[in-house]
């Protein structure tokens, strides 16, 4: 059952009223203006949470990622026929689902599945990983399961690397993954967790698996990042939330530091979603300073509950 926000419930008596009562071309388009397809959609599992088993965990991500999907207008708003999509997760660290270091494969999946759906031709999968990539791919379960939906698999080959302008205020060039830039989307589907550097890994962080040496960004990494946001464009980010890692991140290694949230967004606004993610982690988005620089040079903003925003229960 969804929960709407305030906003859904006055764009539905407002629809309703243009309708029923014959109101003026006014009223009319403002109900269609607020009628938009949402900026941001969050889907929280709203059943049974308790002693969970890995599968209830699987259909339950799955169905997360559908809602949160489907609340944006679905992957048909970004995906055109014939395109070349590559799902951009989290899949650094050589470690199983359960320690929340990596994106969780059945969400990752999930969107490869509607990606396809909306008609996409190809959909590529891969990540600069930090451990061993053919390890690291299957110890997470993400090459598996993104085979399962169709994905090709890519281990990104350190020898391809190329420098690219960003034309940034911090970063001028780059080495970045060529195959990556030349897809026709590129869809952010990082994990929420724990980092000792920033604070913490979201959505604008998840980009730096697009690039090579990554040594410059801890010099300056808001300004460095907010560059390399700038430069990648985001069209959508899905942020897994199902586990998310609270301590010791951004690799873990403790179960005690995870939590099950059952929680996935979507959205077209990066800054917003990295606010969100911020919360999750039970932090002030403003105390992370990759995204206070994400809305001082205009990606985004921090105010998510400002934008059209869907809330979804799924249970």
């Amino acid at each position: 059952m969804s929960k709407h926000t305030r906003r859904e419930f006055l764009v539905g008596s407002l629809a309703a009223g243009v309708s029923a009562a014959g109101a003026g071309p006014l009223l009319a388009q403002q109900a269609a203006a607020a009628a938009k397809p949402a900026d941001m959609t969050i889907a929280k599992w709203s059943g049974v949470s308790e002693n969970l088993s890995k599968d209830q965990i699987k259909q339950i991500a799955i169905k997360l990622t559908e809602q949160a999907i489907k609340g944006l207008g679905g992957l048909g708003r970004f995906v055109g026929k014939g395109d070349v999509v590559w799902v951009k997760p989290n899949i650094a660290w050589d470690c199983a689902p359960e320690l929340a270091a990596n994106t969780n494969p059945d969400v990752v999946a999930t969107v490869v599945r509607l990606c396809f759906e909306a008609g996409a031709k190809t959909v590529k999968v891969g990540d600069n990983t930090c451990n061993v990539a053919a390890k690291t791919y299957k110890t997470t379960g993400i090459a598996d399961a993104a085979t399962a939906a169709g994905a090709k698999i890519v281990y990104v080959d350190t020898n391809r690397f190329r420098k690219t302008a960003l034309k940034g205020e911090r970063i001028k060039s780059l080495l970045l993954y060529p195959e990556i830039l030349e897809t026709d989307l590129v869809i952010n589907v990082p994990v929420v967790k724990h980092h000792g550097l920033p604070g913490a890994t979201l959505c604008m962080k998840n980009y730096m698996g697009v690039m090579d040496d990554r040594r410059p960004f801890h010099q300056a990494l808001p300004d460095c990042l907010a560059d390399l946001t700038r430069f990648m464009k985001p069209q959508i980010c899905v942020m897994d939330a199902m586990r998310i890692l609270t301590a010791h991140g951004p690799r873990g290694g403790n179960p005690r530091d995870v939590q099950l949230k059952t929680t996935v967004a979507a959205g077209t606004d990066i800054v917003a979603l990295d606010a969100l993610g911020a919360e999750l982690l039970g932090k002030k988005p403003a105390d992370i300073k990759t995204i206070v620089k994400g809305a001082e040079v205009g990606l985004g903003t921090m105010d998510y509950r400002s934008l059209a925003l869907r809330e979804i229960k799924v249970a």
